[in-house]
């Protein structure tokens, strides 16, 4: 889904989790005060990002295409095409891909003060 010039950065087993995701920074070393990152991201096929804080900054998830669930603070939230899920600062996320054959495909934007 994404195509780019370059490979993105692939991380295995990222916070714990199973399988690899792939990412893309789409800021590079650009300032855009309050953004500190906008990240495009594919997970595996039945993978998953394991449980961990949100530290430095509040972000959104936004899915692109496939079929997932992330959870804040252990809540489940459907990450199904156009869902946006918000991770106030000091938030856990684990996102899971649900589907066994197909990437899930999301975007990850972080904003602070």
């Amino acid at each position: 889904m994404f195509e780019h010039k370059a490979p993105g950065d692939k991380r295995t087993n990222l916070f714990g989790g199973v399988g690899t995701v792939e990412v893309w920074n789409l800021m590079g070393a650009a300032q855009m005060p309050p953004f500190h990152a906008a990240l495009a991201c594919t997970l595996s096929p039945g993978g998953n990002v394991g449980k961990h804080v949100q530290q430095e900054a509040a972000e959104i998830v936004i899915c692109l295409s496939g079929r997932g669930e992330a959870r804040v603070n252990d809540k489940p939230c459907a990450l199904r095409p156009f869902d946006v899920v918000h991770l106030p600062l000091g938030a856990t996320l684990a996102i899971a891909n649900l589907s066994p054959t197909e990437e899930l495909h999301y975007l990850i934007v972080k904003a602070g003060s």
